[in-house]
């Protein structure tokens, strides 16, 4: 799913060039690119490996990943949330191949321990392949973050051969602080990652369920699909389905949910303070991508430059520090949760030209 604008991220993520095409760690490649090669290399034959995205990024995501075929990029015409995006790969999917086990990975995340994750993945495949289930991976929680949504498990009404496999509870979105504080004390809950596996007849059966307008108004598109009135269909799909996540338009409903406990280096990378914890940082914990940054009496700051801007810094503590192209963000980090404010208002006031 490379879709997403990513406005927590602005003003390196730009409308026209959002987070999941950018190297936000300075490594040289990209979140997508990173995401395709995780999959790539060990999990998924790469002619098996598709990419959801809008329509404007078609050409970027071709740049990025030159090996793709063009008929494995399915551009959505307007976002709707990551439902009709699953809807319209899954069905377009069990066209193909009915009996398929799918991953569904968002193209923006964070994964640093990459063996552990192939094990979870293949272990989730694993029980996909064997029962009609839904699911997810889940992330032990190491902070009460408001930021992410929660799930909540119990033990499985079987014996899995992989104990870390646990039944859904419940889900929970994004808590308040106290709620947050409660999950993390109680112990049964764990982060929701976003990343799916599921066979794709389960997925199918599970939304023609719970969403079935949706569901009716993908297949229907079955002759479709592959043809050269695809394009045109979708575009007529889109203007009709509703913006749901696959969260709350299935994942919630659902009595054959699952999450796999996995310890795998995970961070959605949603904002500044997120990709903080994953940087390198000097002796006073300051994290900078620029080759030219000096920096005095300044600690606990992220500073994230071209790499030929000279930036003289001093006496910041715990501040944002971006320059993307035209724009200069200087925010407390405290206060990383106003930019999606910001970008609202410099829409409102200057115009779409720097969003």
């Amino acid at each position: 799913m490379a879709g997403g604008v990513g406005s927590r991220f602005w003003p390196m993520s730009r409308s026209v060039h959002p987070k999941q095409f950018i190297d936000v760690l300075g490594i040289g490649k990209s979140l997508l690119q990173q995401t395709y090669e995780r999959y790539a290399n060990h999990i998924c034959p790469p002619e098996n490996i598709l990419v959801v995205t809008h329509a404007s990024y078609k050409e970027l995501v071709k740049k990025q990943l030159p090996g793709i075929a063009d008929e494995n990029i399915l551009c959505e015409p307007l976002r709707k949330n990551t439902a009709p995006c699953i809807a319209y790969a899954s069905y377009k999917i069990a066209r193909k191949d009915p009996k398929a086990i799918v991953a569904v990975a968002p193209s923006d995340h964070l994964i640093l321990k990459e063996k552990t994750f192939e094990k979870a993945i293949k272990a989730c495949f694993e029980k996909a392949t064997a029962e009609n289930c839904l699911l997810t991976i889940g992330i032990r929680p190491m902070r009460p973050d408001t930021g992410y949504g929660y799930i909540q498990y119990v033990e499985s009404p079987v014996k899995e051969k992989d104990p870390r496999i646990k039944k859904v509870k419940t889900f929970t979105e994004k808590p308040d602080l106290e709620m947050a504080k409660f999950f993390l004390q109680s112990g049964d809950f764990l982060w929701n990652s976003g990343i799916f596996v599921w066979s794709v007849a389960s997925i199918i059966k599970a939304m023609e369920k719970y969403m079935p307008e949706e569901a009716t108004l993908f297949r229907n598109g079955k002759d479709a699909y592959d043809t050269p009135a695809e394009k045109q269909y979708i575009e007529k799909v889109y203007e009709q389905c509703k913006n749901i996540s696959i969260d709350y338009g299935v994942m919630e409903k659902a009595d054959n949910a699952y999450v796999r406990s996995s310890a795998i280096g995970w961070s959605d990378l949603g904002t500044w303070g997120s990709l903080y914890q994953h940087m390198e940082k000097d002796k006073d914990m300051n994290a900078v991508v620029g080759k030219n940054v000096m920096l005095y009496q300044s600690k606990g700051c992220i500073v994230h430059v071209p790499k030929n801007k000279l930036v003289v810094m001093e006496g910041l503590e715990d501040y944002i520090v971006v320059e993307s192209e035209d724009i200069l963000l200087i925010c407390k980090k405290q206060d990383e949760q106003q930019i999606r404010n910001f970008v609202n208002e410099v829409k409102a006031r200057k115009g779409e030209k720097f969003v």
